[in-house]
């Protein structure tokens, strides 16, 4: 069973995300993105409790921003979407999930070393650029079980 309900027009708009945030970082990288998507869309805590669609996901704003730099500045990201990244994309809606990205609800490249809490949230690792937080213990169990 799917993690979170979805439609091909989900695949594809989760696909170029995943790209366009983290192509560089190969397929790892963009499966580790791919977890944050979908973990946004079952977490009912936090920033995310009204947001329960790929489409939500992606296109949440807060603070007036695009929750994903991609959306607002990412030329990538308005580019299709490929075969090799919907597959990549279904993966993590069905049920791929691991380590740094397995619980996180949030990532970022800081261009420096990985501050070991981001807005409060402790550092849950890094993969190559990217660092993952996941939201702290007793905050966000869906997370966790979804």
């Amino acid at each position: 069973m799917a993690r979170v309900a979805f439609r091909s027009s989900d695949v594809d708009l989760m696909a170029r995300m995943m790209r366009a945030e983290a192509e560089g970082e190969g397929k790892q990288g963009m499966l580790y993105v791919g977890n944050v998507i979908v973990n946004r869309a079952v977490a009912d805590c936090l920033d995310f409790k009204s947001i329960r669609t790929i489409n939500q996901v992606i296109y949440q704003v807060q603070g007036g921003n695009y929750s994903f730099e991609a959306v607002q500045k990412g030329n990538v990201f308005y580019q299709r979407a490929r075969d090799f990244e919907r597959r990549l994309a279904r993966l993590n809606l069905n049920y791929w999930r691991e380590h740094p990205g397995k619980y996180a609800l949030w990532y970022f490249n800081p261009y420096a070393p990985c501050p070991p809490t981001w807005y409060g949230q402790p550092f849950a690792g890094q993969f190559k650029l990217h660092c993952f937080y996941e939201p702290k213990a007793g905050t966000c169990d869906s997370v966790y079980m979804g």
